[in-house]
């Protein structure tokens, strides 16, 4: 047997494992205190496996001797807190939409949920708070294309805008460009009449021209004046708000396909308290009216 080496430094047998020629590996023995350790979790590791779900079966998973379950606790949890809003469910259940606001214990819990709510099914469309975008209405201000009321809100929300619910909202602006009702010179000039109307036309002439086809063809639903009718949902002309675009080319587009925007129809996806407790919160948004 070869004579061992001892590191003339470290006073440490060696392995035998040269290195660059001068670089030699040390077989120094690991801790006491770290080795039991190690088998300190070994033997913690094995009670672990027996105690709590660990391995994989081809029927499942085993399920330990404490039949512990931690989707089982989360249900524990949902139940419970179910159970401690369940007050404020029969509450909202059974008051009135245009009280709930008055009620100064219950609105936090509305507006709470309500905003929950709004966020997983209507911030796609309209923004999570509530700002809108070119084709979804702006939430934020007091301008309503079919009214601001709770109860006018709590129809849009529960049969939608023109979504095959038998209660929804149908009308729908002509299109008078794609059917041709308008040449396309009319349709221009009746753009730069519409935009006159909030004070942005850019063509006079033009603008007297479209008066006349205007008082022809839209003064039915956007009123003589063009302040618009939410029975309708026509909106107003001269707050200059503008749903698709305020630019002539927009408002020419508008005219020439009536655009027809589709909003869903939440009953039946939404229990009738959580569209209550939508309708509060995006009342709250605008003020209402």
């Amino acid at each position: 047997m070869t004579e061992k080496e001892i590191d003339q430094v470290s006073g440490v047998e060696t392995t035998g494992h040269v290195w660059d020629g001068d670089l030699k590996e040390l077989n120094k023995p690991l801790p006491k205190w770290w080795l039991y350790v190690f088998y300190a979790c070994i033997v913690w590791s094995v009670g672990y496996w027996l105690a709590y779900p660990a391995w994989p079966t081809l029927q499942g998973y085993t399920k330990g001797m404490l039949g512990y379950s931690q989707r089982g606790e989360v249900d524990k949890q949902v139940a419970a807190a179910k159970a401690a809003q369940a007050k404020y469910f029969e509450q909202i259940a059974a008051t009135p939409l245009a009280d709930i606001e008055k009620n100064q214990e219950l609105m936090p819990f509305v507006t709470a949920g309500g905003a929950a709510v709004f966020g997983d099914n209507c911030g796609p469309c309209h923004g999570r708070g509530g700002q809108g975008a070119v084709g979804y209405p702006n939430l934020n201000d007091d301008d309503w294309l079919w009214g601001g009321t709770t109860e006018a809100i709590e129809r849009t929300i529960a049969h939608g805008i023109r979504s095959g619910d038998p209660e929804a909202r149908d009308m729908a602006m002509p299109k008078f460009g794609l059917d041709g009702m308008l040449k396309p010179a009319e349709i221009a000039d009746t753009a730069q009449y519409v935009l006159s109307l909030s004070g942005h036309g850019t063509d006079p002439a033009a603008a007297e021209r479209g008066a006349k086809i205007f008082a022809d063809n839209c003064v039915a639903c956007h009123g003589e004046k063009g302040t618009g009718n939410q029975e309708l949902g026509a909106p107003n002309l001269t707050d200059n708000i503008w749903l698709y675009g305020g630019k002539v080319a927009d408002i020419e587009k508008s005219i020439q396909t009536g655009r027809g925007g589709v909003m869903p129809y939440w009953t039946g996806r939404l229990d009738p308290v959580t569209i209550k407790m939508l309708t509060a919160y995006v009342h709250s948004l605008g003020g209402g009216k």
